[in-house]
């Protein structure tokens, strides 16, 4: 692109067309895309969000944090790849689409597996991929030829390949446990699909007569109904109260079934009566105690939450329906005794929020404990590191305590389980990636003559975790070729961006298959993202209104201003509270850098082609110090970087650019006479320390520094931003001399524009200015740069010495140790200004006298509320510092 001219540089800023030019430029010329070669890989693995699903502010932040990572790895010359995509979201996806069916009048009940699967790639097709196109908006530099899909046939095929190899090692087996029962999808849960919440419950004490004698036990239940399937009474074997019961008979209310009374040391004696009941059926810890007394299994509910017929009573009706009939029923027949509201935990589904049933279930799990091994000792080790470290400790905690893994899911839309059945038996079924090798392998260990029609393939899918655990290995083909040339190259990743939620869902799971299929790590970083919150410190979220939508705030502000409104509220691993305001202040930021740019672009000769080399007049401190200013942002951007610190280190280029570079080196820069041009040299300077600025910010606002870069001078494409190289850090421009003289000179000019708003001198007056030096060193200084206050301040005359005594009615104030004053005799009418002041002084004093009227009156101060009593003491606090400083300028007055 060639340079620009002033005048066809727009006035204002425009977002939209300047991002969907610049978006498109990058995508056909390639800049998003990688192929191996001999360069260092950078790898980042897109955490992939559901097919169907829309951009949140979530994935806003996120995302913003990848790219950031993405495009600095790419200016720092590294072969960057980043890898998006979508996950197939097994129950999520289904439920979606049954709602849609039954909207038309259909059931999943009345079509054939293969039907509903039809309906389910529609669905997908026509409403998947609407996400990665809105995060296009947001700036996102992925490789999208290499998009990827967890259903797809490659990765499909990887998910099998990976169940089959790990059946074969022995990891994987088919058993009936207690599992998580999500009543609405109809499905198993994983433990970590459960979200558990504490709720007002009703505690019920129930009496259980005990048969032939005139005596009751009581029980307390929050789930009465489950009395239908009870198959036991226990108590502590050492619980006194309850020893002459043990070995009797208990007679079940309504269903009046006879059942045990047992002792189990499980039982604690401190809790609810200390008698327990005992369901196996709908209890995992009252199926543990079954299975030691080898109790009656009464399974009561259908997989939809309601009653079957082995309840006998509320047949068909939901349990929460049920619920409430036996507590009426138990009421009337008198063995209600009482109720009692109490706090406790409740499962809800992740996905469908159903309250979750604790079920008896025949099931595919996969063994956790050996595989946890390397997963736990290589993030313990730092071998793999969190951000922030802390998480370190949730990691260890679930790792040290994890479970068998279940990972069968009763739905259709997902990698379905390659379990051949050729018979009734237990262990009549074979494990095989195709109908083909099931048969040959099922003839092989049965002795019956079999042909295909005796095989009936799992009707269940896979976990969706149990692909996305592959995703950083299946992406690159590395579970089906593990020796390819792309796994090999960009395997391990480097860093993963994901939200500390799914830890254990995603993130430890990863590890766990890094290390059992390729032997190595799968990541070298973990960065965790907080919750995007409201300024109630509440989730944002649809449901409840308090979250804006991304695309609309792009459409505001631009892509430019929300990634830095997004990564301003965002500490890494802290939940941050977003507010609409910093959005307002990336799109101001992006003004700001708009108009220096025009600025400089105003003064700049039509021919002029100036070098890209910075070359500074070593004789100027303006020059010296914003050059050592560059290189301490470039050290420190840096180091925060590199600590995943981008919150930080965002700050500290918007320092630069805003306070240094725009507010004193910019005006440091401008002609003396108002109309006349900037030296071409020091105009030069200027916008190679300008361009230096863009690239230091690019990551963080690729647009506007795309836009700004290709407008200095005139490129060809593959000198583009995007792939311009890092600014390179020289510790040896540091000098912390030039630093020191120059924050000196700053501290000083602002010293004198308060004196001269705190005495009502108008800024365009002319005024002396004597400067007392703390020692020769810093006299020196200050006298080679007087042309940096006359620059800045209109100045009549200016002195500089060791040994300056202050002149009478005089302003004054102290920088680092020097003295400065200001005579104001001639300067303003010093009768008028003290009687301004000493009438503002009365004013303030009046005020301050209601003030304490109100904190000294005992009954306000005691029945006021808490925030208009400080409220009072602020202002107090307040007026008090002003009267003190008033008096201040008085005295320099007379």
């Amino acid at each position: 692109m060639n340079k620009s001219s002033f005048e066809d540089i727009p006035k204002q800023y425009n977002p939209g067309e300047v991002e969907e030019k610049w978006y498109s430029f990058w995508e056909e010329n390639k800049f998003f895309h990688s192929e191996p070669d001999d360069r260092e890989s950078y790898t980042v693995v897109i955490p992939p969000p559901n097919v169907t699903g829309v951009l949140h502010m979530g994935h806003m932040l996120n995302n913003t944090i990848q790219d950031v990572l993405v495009r600095r790895a790419r200016m720092l010359g590294k072969n960057a790849c980043w890898v998006p995509g979508t996950d197939h979201a097994s129950i999520a996806t289904e439920a979606k689409v049954v709602q849609k069916l039954r909207k038309e009048g259909i059931t999943k009940a009345d079509m054939t597996r293969d039907e509903f699967l039809e309906h389910a790639w529609e669905w997908t097709d026509e409403h998947g991929g609407i996400i990665l196109e809105q995060l296009k908006k947001l700036g996102a530099s992925c490789d999208w030829e290499r998009t990827r899909f967890t259903l797809e046939d490659e990765l499909y095929e990887s998910v099998i390949d990976c169940f089959i190899e790990l059946y074969e090692r022995g990891y994987i087996y088919r058993g009936k446990r207690m599992i998580n029962w999500d009543p609405e999808a109809q499905t198993a849960l994983s433990d970590e699909e459960v979200i558990h919440r504490e709720v007002e419950s009703k505690f019920y004490y129930v009496e259980y007569k005990i048969k032939g004698e005139d005596r009751t036990v009581t029980i307390a239940t929050t789930r009465p109904e489950t009395i239908l399937a009870d198959t036991a009474v226990c108590v502590n074997p050492n619980d006194e109260r309850f020893k002459h019961l043990v070995g009797k008979t208990a007679i079940i209310p309504i269903v009046e079934r006879e059942v045990p009374v047992i002792a189990d040391e499980y039982v604690d004696p401190e809790f609810g009566t200390g008698c327990l009941k005992i369901t196996p059926a709908h209890d995992a810890n009252d199926y543990e105690i079954g299975q030691r007394h080898d109790l009656e299994i009464i399974d009561m509910l259908n997989a939809d939450g309601t009653l079957n017929e082995d309840a006998r009573f509320y047949i068909g009706k939901n349990r929460f329906e049920a619920r409430k009939r036996i507590v009426k029923d138990l009421k009337e027949a008198g063995q209600l005794l009482k109720t009692k509201t109490i706090t406790n935990k409740l499962g809800y589904s992740e996905r469908t929020d159903a309250v979750i049933e604790p079920r008896l279930s025949l099931q595919w799990f996969c063994k956790m404990d050996e595989l946890a091994k390397p997963a736990l000792e290589n993030v313990e080790n730092n071998n793999i590191q969190f951000h922030p470290e802390k998480f370190k400790n949730s990691y260890r905690h679930w790792m040290e305590n994890i479970r068998d893994w279940c990972i069968s899911r009763q739905l259709w839309w997902g990698q379905r389980i390659p379990a051949w059945y050729y018979g009734d038996e237990k262990d009549e079924y074979v494990i095989a990636k195709t109908e083909e090798e099931a048969l040959e392998r099922a003839r092989n260990k049965s002795d019956k003559k079999l042909s295909k029609n005796d095989l009936k393939q799992d009707e269940d899918v896979l976990d969706t975790w149990f692909s996305s655990w592959l995703w950083p290995i299946s992406v690159f083909d590395g579970f089906r070729n593990p020796d390819n040339e792309e796994i090999n190259y960009y395997y391990p990743t480097q860093d993963l961006v994901t939200a500390p939620e799914i830890m254990f869902f995603w993130v430890a799971r990863m590890i766990i298959a890094g290390y059992e299929f390729r032997d190595e790590k799968p990541f070298s970083n973990v960065y965790y993202t907080g919750i995007v919150r409201d300024n109630q410190r509440r989730k944002m979220s649809k449901s409840l209104g308090n979250s804006p939508d991304p695309i609309e705030l792009i459409n505001q502000y631009g892509a430019d201003g929300v990634r830095v409104g997004m990564l301003f509220s965002s500490p890494a691993g802290n939940d941050l509270l977003f507010e609409e305001q910093l959005c307002e202040q990336g799109r101001n930021f992006a003004n700001k850098i708009w108009n220096a740019f025009r600025f400089l672009s105003m003064n700049r000769l039509e021919e002029a082609e100036y070098s890209n080399t910075l070359d500074i007049d070593k004789t100027n401190l303006a020059d010296r110090w914003m050059l050592a200013r560059l290189h301490q942002t470039i050290e420190a951007v840096n180091k925060n970087m590199e600590s995943f610190r981008l919150n930080d280190a965002l700050r500290e280029v918007y320092s630069l650019i805003w306070d240094d570079f725009c507010d004193w080196y910019i005006e440091l820069i401008k002609p003396d006479e108002a109309g006349a041009n900037i030296n071409p040299d020091r105009l030069a300077v200027g916008f190679n320390f300008f361009e230096a600025l863009m690239k230091l910010l690019h990551p963080f606002m690729p647009f506007i520094t795309e836009e700004i870069w290709q407008r200095i001078r005139s490129r060809d494409t593959e000198e583009a931003m995007i792939v311009a190289s890092w600014p390179e850090l020289n510790k040896d421009y540091i000098s912390d001399d030039d630093l020191v003289a120059f924050e000196t000179i700053q501290k000083m000019v602002s010293a004198i524009r308060n004196i001269r708003a705190e005495f009502n001198v108008p800024p365009t007056t002319d005024i002396d200015i004597l400067i007392k030096a703390k020692d020769g060193k810093t006299a020196a200084v200050i006298e080679a740069n007087e042309w940096i206050f006359r620059k800045l301040q209109h100045i009549a005359s200016f002195k500089v010495s060791e040994n300056l005594e202050k002149p009478a009615t005089s302003a004054s104030a102290v920088v680092r140790s020097s003295e400065l004053f200001v005579p104001l005799e001639g300067v303003i009418d010093l009768d008028k200004e003290r009687e301004r002041i000493e009438k503002e002084i009365n004013r303030l004093e009046g005020f301050l006298k209601s003030i304490n009227g109100k904190l000294n009156n005992e009954q306000f101060v005691k029945n006021a509320p808490e925030d208009v009593v400080q409220r009072e003491l602020d202002k107090q606090a307040d007026t008090e510092s002003n009267i003190n400083k008033l008096k201040q300028i008085l005295s320099e007055l007379n």
